[in-house]
């Protein structure tokens, strides 16, 4: 009988809503605000974050998986869409785009990982190049290269090539060849080694280290990349603003406010997912799949009018990825080979415009 009762209501409430009047109360159900995946949603911890895992690629050459860059900023171009299948393929169509500047990084290390005693991946040791540039000690102030113990590290290596599970590479950036970053001190991350075997991959990090790494080297035009960095910092938020939920009906008993929800609910001892003031902005987020249109090394085909806004003039290599990407200006963005790729054109889509004019306003 009280099924009936519960049935009957519920038929008056969509009556009485579709007429226009409500029954003095809030609607009966309404979906999750916010994904649960993002939780917690607190600010990031690093302002360079590097990945969790990296692709497995099928090359017989090894190669850096990732390239560290800063962003500049957005154009826009028209290109010759080059997608099979496409409604648009064969036409020239515009895209926004985003403009990274890629100085070369220089690899100054590299790390041998084998498995532990807990099961898990550990280090093995490091081999440090000999000359350090100046600038690291910037960013680690104690660092102390023993030259005379490095052949010892090496040769540790070698001896257990067998049992190693990857390589990587700790590289350094070089933001004092970027004059609109205004600091000389590196981002350093390690980047993990891709194709060939292990004795070759061992081969290739011995001949890079100490030497810049052009991203033409590690990316080619047309190829998807993950981006992997740091969203736009918002602060402290309600929840109008940070999960879009609907503002409380304002009336003559408003003493309690109407930007807030009704109730937090009984949570208890499991996580509560009614929405709450908190963080946001500023998490580490991943874009996946973002298809590189152009690389180029003349930064005067990219740069508009009077520079671009809080940035200034390219002065270095630079990428243009397709559509808009995380972060603010000036933000180191950690650029990876894609994890999950789909199929696209092997070959870069001709572009036959680039807007250069002011982005000044």
């Amino acid at each position: 009988m009280q099924s009936w009762n519960s049935y009957f209501y519920n038929l008056i409430v969509v009556h009485e809503i579709r007429r226009g009047r409500g029954l003095g109360h809030r609607k009966l159900a309404s979906p999750r605000r916010g994904s649960s995946g993002f939780r917690p949603r607190k600010r990031a911890e690093e302002l360079l974050p590097t990945p969790r895992s990296w692709p497995r690629i099928s090359s017989s050459n090894p190669i850096l998986l990732g390239f560290v860059g800063y962003k500049v900023g957005m154009t826009h171009v028209y290109y010759i869409n080059d997608i099979k299948g496409s409604s648009e393929y064969g036409k020239e169509v515009f895209t926004p785009v985003t403009v990274i500047e890629t100085p070369p990084i220089i690899p100054i290390a590299l790390r041998a990982y084998i498995l532990g005693s807990k099961g898990e991946p550990e280090v093995l040791t490091d081999y440090w190049t000999p000359e350090l540039p100046q600038e690291i000690t910037r960013k680690i102030k104690s660092l102390k290269v023993n030259k005379d113990k490095l052949n010892e590290f090496l040769d540790k290596i070698k001896s257990n090539l067998n049992n190693i599970l990857y390589l990587r590479a700790i590289i350094a950036t070089q933001p004092k060849l970027v004059p609109a970053l205004g600091k000389k001190k590196p981002e350093i991350v390690e980047i993990q080694v891709g194709g060939g075997d292990t004795s070759a991959q061992l081969n290739y990090l011995l001949d890079i280290l100490g030497k810049p790494v052009n991203v033409t080297d590690i990316f080619k035009e047309g190829q998807l990349v993950d981006i992997i960095g740091v969203t736009k910092g918002k602060g402290f938020q309600g929840v109008i603003k940070r999960y879009s939920v609907m503002e409380l009906p304002r009336w003559h008993k408003h003493r309690k406010g109407s930007r807030k929800v009704g109730t937090k609910g009984p949570s208890l001892g499991t996580p509560s997912y009614v929405p709450q003031p908190g963080q946001l902005g500023f998490h580490r987020r991943t874009e996946y799949n973002k298809r590189i249109l152009k690389i180029s090394t003349n930064p005067q085909e990219i740069n508009p009018a009077g520079g671009f806004v809080k940035y200034g003039l390219v002065k270095n290599p630079y990428i243009l990825i397709q559509g808009s990407t995380i972060g603010v200006r000036k933000r180191p963005l950690f650029l990876r080979y894609p994890i999950r790729p789909y199929e696209v054109p092997a070959e870069a889509p001709k572009i036959t415009y680039i807007d250069l004019s002011s982005k000044q306003g």
